[in-house]
Order: C-alpha cells, then sequence, then structure tokens
C-alpha cells in the first residue's frame, strides 16, 4: 500500500534526525554561490530552518523532501502525461549509456551539491570532475528532434506536471509545520552547542593572538 504524503514526510524527518547528531561544522573554505536548492526554500521555512541554521544542517533535510515530491510528480507524470514520461523515460536511458556519473548515488546531505570546489585565484585546477562528467555526457548521441506540433505538446504536459508539483510542495509545507518543535528541539541539543563552541573558540583566539605557551614579551629579541 502506498504510503500517505503525512508518513512520508514524518518518516524523512525521522531519518533527518537520526542523522543530526553525526553532523560537525564544515572546517573547509566556504562556497560564494547560494545553494539553488536551499536559498529561500518554503520547505525550510516550514520547517523553521531559517538562515541562522548552518546550510549542511539545512540541505540534509530539503533534499529528503524534494525527493518525496519528486517521486509524488514521478508518479503522477507516469499516469497522466504520456509525452513527457517518453521523453523522461528516452532522457533516463541516454543517462544510463555515460560511463561516469557521479552525481548519482550520493546521501542526501551530498546530493544535488557541486561536484567541485570554488576555484582559488592563481590556483587552477588540472581537471575538475564536472569536465569529466560533461566529457562524458558529450560521447553519448543527443536525443531525436521534436516537431514543432510535439514540442507544443509537451511544454503543456510539463506545465501541468509543475503544476502538480507545487500543489504537492504545499502540502508537504503544512505538514512540514506540525514537525517545527521537534525539528528546532534538534537544532538546540546538536548545533547549537557546536557553533557556540566555535565561536568561544573564535573569541578566545582573538583575545590571545599569541600562543600562551611562548615564554617572555613576544616583541623582544631572543637571546
Amino acid at each position: 500500500m502506498e504510503r500517505s504524503l503525512e508518513t512520508q514526510v514524518s518518516q524523512a524527518v525521522d531519518v533527518w534526525l537520526r542523522w543530526l547528531p553525526r553532523w560537525e561544522p564544515a572546517t573547509h573554505r566556504g562556497r560564494i554561490a547560494p545553494c539553488r536548492r536551499c536559498f529561500g526554500s518554503p520547505v525550510l521555512s516550514a520547517a523553521g530552518l531559517g538562515a541562522d541554521v548552518p546550510h549542511g544542517v539545512q540541505h540534509g533535510l530539503s533534499t529528503r523532501i524534494k525527493a518525496i515530491v519528486d517521486h509524488s510528480v514521478a508518479e503522477y507524470t507516469a499516469r497522466n502525461l504520456p509525452m513527457l514520461q517518453t521523453e523522461l523515460d528516452q532522457q533516463s536511458e541516454r543517462n544510463r549509456a555515460r560511463s561516469y556519473r557521479p552525481a548519482e548515488g550520493l546521501e542526501p546531505e551530498f546530493e544535488g551539491l557541486p561536484l567541485d570546489p570554488e576555484p582559488v585565484p592563481g590556483a587552477p585546477f588540472l581537471f575538475t570532475i564536472s569536465e569529466l562528467a560533461e566529457e562524458a555526457a558529450a560521447d553519448v548521441p543527443a536525443l531525436p528532434p521534436l516537431t514543432p506540433a510535439a514540442k507544443a505538446a509537451l511544454r503543456q504536459e510539463v506545465g501541468l506536471a509543475d503544476d502538480y508539483a507545487n500543489m504537492i510542495g504545499r502540502e508537504v509545507c503544512a505538514i512540514l509545520l506540525h514537525h517545527r518543535l521537534r525539528i528546532q528541539a534538534a537544532i538546540a541539543q546538536y548545533v547549537e552547542p557546536q557553533i557556540e563552541a566555535m565561536l568561544d573558540e573564535l573569541t578566545r583566539s582573538l583575545d590571545a593572538p599569541f600562543d600562551p605557551r611562548d615564554s617572555g614579551d613576544a616583541g623582544s629579541p631572543p637571546r
């Protein structure tokens, strides 16, 4: 029996809550561009995850909820939108034909994130994962062209799929409102203490810029 949307959302939140104690603040250089999946997401707003919550925490939940919406839209498309379903099936076959697919099979915490780090000025990469993936995709033949009539019909079905996705998204956001208290309680328990510890460490390093183990005056010449 197909699980209800409410059950799916509840289980997704449960899985995210079990993952959250393993989260740790990132120590690598952050990205400049905002995440297109999380920035301004109504899902995160409904869950009560504001801009003060680290992106890694946000992304793990938004990706899991997106998977629920995508699954619902896929079922709707398979039942009601034959042209769009055919196009998606052809695209899936084309993707499976690629020899290198680095963005597939990732954990929800990493799905949808850029494959490569931000470049450092003056230090170019010898190669990037994105470039390798693009080269593999270029070796696969393109899909056959569509007639103007087929393009128009396909655009209409895409519009219907978008409308359905928006409807499911609104329902999901309404369901998430009922989980805000336990989401915020988990943030207070597992995330905020780590952020406070980082801020305390930063404050101590600013107050004592020199290593306290150094003997003598920092400005005195060695004897």
